[in-house]
């Protein structure tokens, strides 16, 4: 048949490119993601099966290699073991060769071994979906041609690249290369937009990497997370289960005290209290440094910038030459600084027992407020209000 069973303007056809690759997408985000890797949703065996049939017809992919590799990317993240980092491996390879490089991660035994545990293992996956992968694919071909003609043929075509551009390529390319940050996390993993629209919430990258068991990527107001509105009307449907969302960090100012609610805020916030040091302490005393310098100093300070508000495990030898000699000028950016460290270095501790993080924190805030520096002071008794509260 030339035009298949539903013959279609040239706009019906690209809609349906459309619909269905979003439909794949939202399988990767809601199934594969957040419910296989992360547990952080229970699905309905009806919805767990759907989307485990649509994903083996749309990309062949194997559950229990996927969820490997993911699990391997975020406990390696930027280093050599990880599997498709763009800070290791240069972002254009990422971007232009990820399928490959999660192909060549899938022939790792040793790491399916390892990272694998609690996929899927019945017999529908051992003798079909894990056995004949690109059957799917094949059968999906078929299937667009006899619904669409020969106009299948592109609508295949779009969705056999579908997931390996936005997600082996543009997530795990550009999600740790370019975009905002909301959250000061380890790794170099960035939001690439606060609408996630067109791949289902994953643009959300780096608010998935400070809370990955979370259920919901969103976490400003202003923040879409499409993916997250599925879920929702999954849970209503009676099809899904939300097992864990990263509690909301508010500040109490009737607080007088560092108690252990805020030792739980700062540490389940750790990467957000980081940010907002960033912006509340460092940048404004950067700023005022700036105005007071000769002009001489003034292009020191602002190529300082980023160094200053990076996490010092991704600075190189030039950013580390370059602080040292903002510090030898500015005492107090240098004190700024050093308090940073001391307060990353209190996570650091997670395995010491909660009365001992509590007098670190208690004091860290003391002694914040006994430096003399204004912009310290004020970030202590911010500090003093952290607490948790549901999303």
């Amino acid at each position: 048949m030339l035009f298949g069973l539903f013959p279609l303007p040239v706009w019906g056809y690209v809609l349906v490119a459309l619909l269905l690759t979003h439909v794949t997408i939202a399988s990767v985000t809601i199934f594969l993601h957040r419910h296989q890797a992360h547990r952080a949703v229970d699905l309905h065996p009806l919805a767990s099966h759907f989307f485990r049939l649509w994903l083996w017809l749309t990309t062949g992919m194997v559950t229990r290699e996927w969820v490997a590799i993911h699990r391997k990317h975020h406990a390696r993240c930027e280093t050599a073991e990880d599997p498709h980092s763009p800070q290791v491996l240069g972002v254009g390879r990422v971007l232009t060769q990820g399928a490959e490089l999660y192909r060549r991660a899938a022939r790792d035994e040793d790491m399916l071994r390892q990272y694998g545990h609690g996929t899927p293992s019945d017999a529908l996956e051992r003798r079909l979906y894990a056995r004949y992968p690109s059957l799917g694919p094949t059968l999906m071909l078929a299937i667009d041609l006899l619904l669409f003609g020969l106009a299948g043929i592109p609508i295949w075509g779009v969705q056999m690249i579908w997931i390996p551009f936005w997600a082996a390529g543009v997530i795990n390319g550009l999600g740790h290369w370019w975009g905002y940050r909301n959250f000061k996390t380890a790794d170099a993993s960035t939001n690439l937009s606060p609408v996630g629209l067109l791949i289902g919430g994953e643009e959300l990258h780096n608010n998935h990497h400070a809370f990955p068991a979370s259920a919901k990527f969103s976490s400003r107001r202003w923040e879409v997370d499409l993916g997250w509105w599925y879920i929702r009307t999954l849970s209503l449907l009676r099809l899904a289960r939300i097992r864990k969302v990263a509690p909301r960090l508010h500040v109490n100012w009737a607080k007088g005290r560092v108690d252990m609610e805020t030792l739980r805020a700062v540490i389940a916030h750790r990467y957000r209290v980081m940010a907002e040091f960033g912006s509340r302490v460092v940048l404004p005393i950067l700023r005022e440094e700036v105005r007071r310098a000769d002009r001489s100093c003034r292009g020191l300070y602002r190529r300082a910038r980023g160094a200053l508000l990076r996490d010092e495990a991704f600075l190189d030898a030039g950013e580390r030459a370059s602080l040292g000699e903002v510090f030898s000028r500015s005492q107090t950016l240098q004190v700024v600084c050093e308090y940073r460290r001391r307060l990353q270095a209190l996570w650091g501790r997670s395995n010491a027992a909660p009365e001992g993080l509590l007098r670190g924190l208690q004091d860290w805030c003391r002694q914040a407020e006994e430096t003399g520096i204004q912009a310290l002071q004020e970030f202590a008794a911010r500090l003093r209000g952290y607490s948790l509260s549901p999303t």
